[in-house]
């Protein structure tokens, strides 16, 4: 391989820009960034003082004049220059060690988002120091990402339950042929955690600590061993802390609600998939990705509500950072799948 071929190679990076956490794929080496999205700065001022796992242990813990934020809700941007600072950081980390250049970046975004947030999402890549940005829906990153047969003339579907959004797809010949998009994920869930908290124990607590129990107790499914665990909270009667103990039964009653959406997301995609390709996806299963996607029971549950078998991906917390990657390698292949282009020199297409 010559020095443009090399120079050319390593500037390709790939990114799953979540609600919950980013990962930055770079070719070559793979994933080289996993952390959480979310940044703290100084209020009033520019200054950011951290970004990523730092940040989020910030959380709940700043003093008045700093805050720790998410700057995406159900993957959608919130805060432009506040995205593109984390974004542009990001892929700095990307490059750390690597030849210097302006690379070519793929970002995975959700299947709902307007032209306006696609837009918003082209523009903050290429504030954070991108040659060229493309986007491509989640759903089919994530297919791509944990090795389906995309491009095939059989249908496949895809689940990919992630922190603010939930995606689901029907995919055939390198094509969406039905898609829903929903916007409950693993944040709703540690919503209704602390909803639940509060009405049953009167007890206030933090999302984190919400995001602790789902990933300790939580369960779609009833599982052989119920366990349980102490919570930790403010008590809103006293004021004072209080300590309570929350059974996995009692999590599971809170997260029906975002399960049910999750699974009448995928009952009313495969109401709109064609009959042949409904064969093919009762042959060949539901695939799940994401990280909600690891909550226990939920692939049993949604198995025994749909009537058809359905298996977590090998790697559910990659998928769509790795499927990124690859499609920026097949570039050319792909480019009637991308929702959106644009060089730094501000020239867009499709």
């Amino acid at each position: 391989m010559g020095l443009n071929g090399l120079f050319r190679f390593s500037r390709d990076m790939g990114v799953d820009l979540g609600t919950a956490n980013t990962l930055v794929y770079v070719r070559g080496d793979g994933i080289v960034v996993r952390e959480p999205s979310v940044i703290a700065q100084r209020i009033g001022r520019k200054e950011i003082l951290a970004v990523g796992d730092e940040a989020k242990r910030m959380i709940g813990r700043t003093p008045g004049d700093v805050i720790a934020t998410r700057p995406l809700r159900h993957g959608v941007i919130a805060d432009f220059n506040t995205t593109a600072s984390m974004l542009a950081y990001f892929i700095r980390r990307g490059l750390r060690g690597r030849l210097v250049g302006r690379p070519r970046v793929m970002v995975g975004i959700p299947s709902g988002v307007t032209e306006v947030e696609r837009r918003a999402v082209i523009d903050a890549t290429i504030q954070a120091g991108a040659r060229e940005a493309y986007l491509i829906e989640q759903p089919m990153a994530a297919a791509i990402g944990a090795g389906l047969p995309v491009s095939e003339p059989v249908g496949t579907m895809i689940v990919d339950v992630g922190g603010g959004t939930t995606e689901v797809a029907v995919i055939a010949l390198g094509g969406i042929v039905a898609v829903k998009s929903l916007r409950v994920g693993g944040d709703e869930m540690d919503d209704v955690i602390v909803q639940y908290a509060r009405k049953a124990y009167n007890l206030l607590i933090g999302d984190q600590t919400a995001e602790d129990i789902k990933i300790r107790i939580g369960s779609a499914y009833p599982q052989k061993q119920e366990q349980e665990m102490l919570v930790r909270g403010r008590d809103l009667v006293s004021g004072l802390p209080r300590t309570v103990r929350m059974t996995a039964t009692e999590v599971r009653e809170a997260l029906a609600e975002p399960i049910a959406a999750i699974v009448e997301a995928v009952r009313t995609t495969l109401e709109r998939t064609p009959p042949e390709l409904s064969a093919d996806i009762i042959d060949r299963g539901i695939v799940m990705t994401g990280g909600g996607s690891l909550l226990r029971g939920l692939d049993a549950l949604l198995s025994e509500e749909i009537g058809m078998p359905v298996m977590v991906a090998e790697d559910p917390l990659s998928s769509v950072a790795l499927g990124t990657g690859k499609a920026l390698a097949e570039l050319e292949t792909l480019k009637r799948v991308l929702v959106t282009a644009r060089t730094a020199r501000g020239g867009h297409g499709r």
